[in-house]
């Protein structure tokens, strides 16, 4: 620093006339003055270092184990699932609710839209002439047309000049729900015009032409009037689940029973097929052999942290939080609705609490449960507001709450602004450290000089007085 360099520089101008290393001797002075400070502050932050490492691999740890919890359920393999034996009829999905037991189907017609063709023209280019299409939905029968007074029309305003293809772009910016595009047949380009599924989304096409541009009549239709043009009618699924006929708008039946959704992709009149739950006890009792091992990770973590000798978190209010909700963690009500003989908690499932905290699985309560009740145990497997998802996914939530200074988080806001304030301390203490060599330096420097100018002084006077005393000899 420039304070030593100048203090170095009068020392060594002065002859260093003491002997003593003055410089040096201001720095340890000033040292001393504040070691047991610096001391202090270090052991301080090395500390608030250890907690927030703690508290962050804790944090850390929880998060991660939801996550798991989530991605494991969001699989759907510990619910029972639907099968279909006959995939080509349909596929199946699991609904809202959970499923069990056994169901046939046997479809006999899927959901079809209608599908309707325009006369031929030269291609997608040709004029069609400019005024209003105006479509109206409702039920397409055998040369008649049933309109529906609550699906309102739709009506496309065509410009002067349109091109086949700008009407088909028209239509479609309609959305109404039918759907156009120009395709070229043998006889040339076609203005295609496609529906929804069901019977009741059938449509007939009006037109009103501008005065003197003639040509939107054309792509007028309705059943009486050109029942060629019709490809493909409106109709809706017809299928018997379990023997019961039954009719849907479209070939995806949700929740049609409980726990089973349906895409019907096919149809095996005279031929039912059989639609199965599986049983998922199996990955049940691995999920909670994985979930009782991870549970056991955290709390030998949480145990070594909290420690009464030596924890780094060992009065910390958030870790101790997580410790009391861990323990209350088996016996907690997961699935506050669940109908008598239902499974509620997690020791329902075999979750079992030890006496220092850690976990382990009962495998024979489990295994009963599993077999009393295994409806009400996939029920607690879900993405619903209760169950094993939701109350690992509250404590999580608990724990890391950035606004609770009882949480980890809260915890770890603190730390950090101890942190910043033993970090600021630290360069207070070094600059006033630094400010009290500097001075002491200074000091010595001047004492230097007069015990400099002192020894020079007796010198002579020593050299005067031997002089004297060898004359007299």
């Amino acid at each position: 620093m420039t304070t030593t360099s100048a203090t170095s520089s009068i020392i060594s101008k002065l002859g260093a006339g003491s002997g003593i290393d003055m410089a040096g001797l201001a720095t340890s002075l000033a040292e001393a003055q504040f070691a047991t400070r610096i001391d202090r502050n270090s052991v301080r932050s090395e500390t608030v270092e250890r907690q927030i490492s703690a508290a962050s691999t804790l944090k850390s740890q929880l998060l991660q184990l939801v996550s798991g919890i989530a991605d494991r359920v969001r699989t759907g393999d510990m619910a029972a699932q639907p099968s279909v034996a006959n995939p080509a009829v349909a596929s199946a999905s699991k609904g809202i609710l959970t499923g069990s037991g056994t169901y046939t189907l046997e479809v006999s017609a899927l959901a079809k839209a209608q599908t309707l063709t325009s006369p031929a023209y030269a291609n997608a280019a040709a004029p069609t002439g400019s005024g209003t299409l105006t479509l109206r939905f409702g039920t397409v029968g055998a040369g008649s047309f049933s309109e529906d007074p609550a699906h309102a029309a739709a009506t496309i305003t065509v410009p002067s000049g349109a091109t086949l293809s700008q009407v088909a772009a028209a239509i479609n910016s309609a959305a109404s729900g039918v759907t156009a595009y120009v395709a070229s047949g043998a006889d040339g380009a076609h203005l295609m015009l496609k529906g929804k599924d069901g019977a009741a989304s059938g449509f007939v096409l009006e037109a009103s032409e501008t005065p003197g541009e003639p040509g939107l009549a054309a792509l007028a239709w309705s059943p009486a009037a050109a029942p060629e043009r019709l490809l493909a009618g409106a109709a809706n699924a017809a299928f018997k689940l379990d023997g019961l006929a039954m009719t849907s708008a479209t070939n995806t039946l949700n929740d049609i029973a409980p726990g089973l959704n349906l895409i019907v992709t096919g149809t095996n009149p005279g031929a039912p097929t059989t639609i199965r739950f599986s049983d998922p006890g199996a990955n049940v009792s691995g999920f909670m052999t994985d979930l009782t091992a991870a549970l056991n990770e955290l709390v030998a973590g949480l145990n070594q942290d909290i420690a009464p000798q030596g924890g780094d978190l060992a009065r910390d209010p958030g870790a101790r939080a997580l410790r009391k909700a861990l323990s209350q963690l088996a016996g907690s009500s997961v699935m506050p609705g669940a109908a008598p003989g239902d499974p509620a908690t997690l020791a329902d499932l075999g979750l079992a609490t030890n006496r220092d905290g850690t976990f382990r699985l009962d495998a024979t309560r489990l295994s009963a449960t599993l077999k009393a009740a295994p409806t009400g145990v996939a029920a607690m497997f879900t993405n619903g507001i209760h169950g094993v998802l939701a109350t690992f996914d509250k404590l999580g939530r608990s724990a890391t709450s950035a606004g609770d200074p009882g949480s980890l988080s809260g915890s770890l806001a603190r730390y950090a602004a101890q942190k910043l304030t033993l970090s600021n301390e630290k360069l207070t203490l070094a600059e006033a450290q630094d400010t009290l060599r500097a001075r002491l330096a200074s000091r010595f420097a001047g004492v230097d000089a007069r015990v400099g100018a002192s020894r020079s002084t007796l010198t002579f006077l020593q050299n005067q007085i031997d002089a004297w005393n060898a004359q007299k000899n």
